[in-house]
């Protein structure tokens, strides 16, 4: 008698296991739920998302495609987030980064294409980093300036573009110098060209073209910066935040953002993060 109710009640306690694990996986595929509607509705609030890209990135929009959309590494991850996510992406030109920057908050955007800046980070809050480009300076033949340090002087005037990402990390970093600054990297790179300012700050990219055409200019190396670049989320989306690093990590991880560069012609200018 003790042998039989012994076996009923270890066959009971498996059924209560069994029924247990089921419950649990309910559970679980429950709160993944949750989770995934809390990420979604951060990210598509209206239902899919609306993709921020600062078009002054030659490097990370490289083009256009046949409808005239953004094209290039930018638009290309936004896309595979939305992808990922189960919806679609509208993506939102701005000419630059400062005015990407402004319209955070303001139901614009759900997802901003732009680098990590500490002034930026009191309205945005920041994904790890997906690339990066370096910035460097530029003087001319017979320029005493031969190294960063010798930059950050008063007395020397740098040309760059305002609001830039490498714009502010100047402004907290390099304070000695004056600054002129312009509406864009080619208004930059005209002024310098046309013998203003002693510096000119900008992507090194941007210039090692413009040296491979006027070898009187000189790159001073090292960078004096890395742009970092990112995706900017409003302010508060724990949970979203959480998501796009995990997408970030594996893009960098399977080839994506390695592929994309190579197809848009870039691999060569860009880095991928350390």
């Amino acid at each position: 008698m003790s042998v039989w109710f012994f076996k009923r009640r270890r066959g009971d306690y498996g059924l209560q296991k069994t029924a247990q694990a089921r419950q649990n996986k309910v559970v679980d595929i429950e709160q993944g739920q949750q989770l995934n509607d809390v990420i979604t509705a951060s990210l598509a609030p209206h239902g899919m998302i609306r993709a921020a890209i600062n078009m002054s990135n030659f490097l990370l929009v490289s083009g256009r495609t046949a409808s005239g959309q953004p094209d290039g590494l930018s638009p290309d991850v936004a896309h595979e987030l939305a992808r990922r996510l189960g919806v679609s992406c509208e993506l939102i030109p701005f000419e630059g980064p400062g005015m990407l920057a402004d319209a955070a908050g303001c139901d614009i955007w759900d997802i901003g294409n732009i680098a990590v800046e500490p002034e930026r980070a009191e309205v945005i809050d920041f994904s790890q980093p997906y690339i990066q480009i370096d910035a460097n300076f530029m003087t001319r033949e017979g320029s005493t300036l031969a190294n960063n340090a010798d930059v950050n002087q008063q007395g020397v005037e740098v040309v760059l573009y305002k609001r830039s990402a490498y714009d502010l990390w100047l402004k907290e970093n390099y304070t000695a110098p004056t600054y002129q600054r312009v509406e864009s990297i080619n208004e930059s790179v005209t002024a310098f060209e046309e013998g203003q300012g002693d510096v000119l700050a900008c992507l090194k990219p941007k210039l090692m073209a413009m040296r491979s055409d006027n070898p009187n200019y000189r790159i001073i190396d090292p960078p004096f910066t890395a742009i970092r670049q990112a995706i900017g989320l409003n302010k508060g989306h724990t949970e979203a935040l959480g998501f796009v690093n995990e997408t970030i990590a594996d893009l960098l991880a399977n080839g994506f953002v390695a592929d994309s560069l190579k197809r848009h012609g870039v691999s060569d200018k860009l880095s991928l993060p350390s």
